[in-house]
């Protein structure tokens, strides 16, 4: 008898529906290597359904807060449902951006400069010296994420406004110029590196990451041996020392600009990557010679409790 998956997808978090893409992706190709798939779009009464539903395994295709941030993966242990990805702590601390930043340092991997800042001081006067970038401590996609390019430019007024929707600490980094690197890993295994070039030439910031024609991925990335090997050094580390499980997806800068650092740091650690068939991920393991049935398969595998 097969094993039945609750793919859990949507939720509530501003990364919604680039969840509820996933999640179709990741049960359509359940379904195509013969697991018995329900789909369920996560609400307040999650604990019930999946209390009434008992599956054998949950498909964690939720992104955001509460489905990254060690919430879900709570709720999970305390119903005894083997999950897919990162357990509590590491989801919790990955998601959180300064504090995974301490372990990965203390861990020899080279992260950026940076400090937390109040909202209001950042949007009063420049919290770092130009260029830096200000982002929210705990939401993904790119959310919430500006940056600063000279001293010239005013702070910015928006993370001042009562609309601003992302906390009101935030994390203010040093900007690293060059090249935008990602990494996935499978387990204790690094697999192939990307360089993302966007097509407007700019950071690669949400519409890059999910509009039609926004990015171009060079797979593998065009970049010397050596440095290839230490991208994904340093991507297996990070998800070691955070303690991921199951796959996760390290994004990196290395700055080959013209009279740059040459300095090479992991922005983080992302513990629920996009899991569409144009995702980052599907891409690289395929690369790796992995079909993307075969990619969501072996996730559902390696569920379990306790991660």
């Amino acid at each position: 008898m097969s094993k039945h998956v609750a793919v859990l997808m949507g939720g509530w978090s501003s990364e919604r529906s680039v969840s509820l893409n996933s999640g179709t992706a990741c049960a359509d190709a359940l379904e195509g290597q013969g697991y018995r798939v329900t789909r369920v779009d996560v609400g307040p009464d999650i604990a019930t359904v999946l209390t009434d539903l008992k599956p054998d395994v949950a498909f964690n295709a939720l992104h955001g807060p509460a489905g990254e941030d060690g919430t879900i993966q709570g709720l999970l242990e305390l119903l005894r449902i083997p999950y897919t990805h990162s357990g509590v702590l590491a989801s919790a601390l990955a998601m959180h951006k300064e504090r995974a930043k301490v372990v990965m340092r203390a861990a020899g991997v080279s992260v950026p400069e940076g400090r937390v800042v109040n909202r209001h001081e950042a949007a009063a006067s420049h919290v770092l010296t130009p260029p830096y970038v200000l982002k929210p401590v705990a939401e993904g996609s790119s959310m919430g994420v500006i940056i600063v390019r000279d001293s010239n430019t005013p702070p910015p007024a928006e993370v001042g406004r009562a609309d601003w929707g992302y906390g009101d600490e935030i994390l203010a980094e040093t900007y690293v110029a060059g090249r935008e690197l990602t990494c996935a890993v499978m387990g204790d295994r690094a697999l192939g590196v990307i360089e993302i070039k966007t097509a407007s030439g700019d950071w690669y910031d949400y519409d890059a990451k999910y509009a039609e024609g926004g990015s171009i991925h060079v797979l593998p990335a065009e970049i010397k041996p050596n440095l290839y090997q230490r991208v994904q050094e340093l991507s297996l580390t990070a998800h070691q020392a955070l303690g991921c499980r199951g796959i996760s997806r390290a994004d990196l800068r290395f700055d080959d600009t013209p009279g740059g650092t040459g300095a090479l740091v992991v922005l983080e650690v992302n513990t629920q990557p996009g899991m569409t068939k144009t995702s980052l991920v599907p891409e690289i393991a395929a690369h790796a010679g992995f079909r993307f049935g075969e990619l969501v398969q072996w996730m559902v595998e390696d569920a379990t409790l306790g991660r």
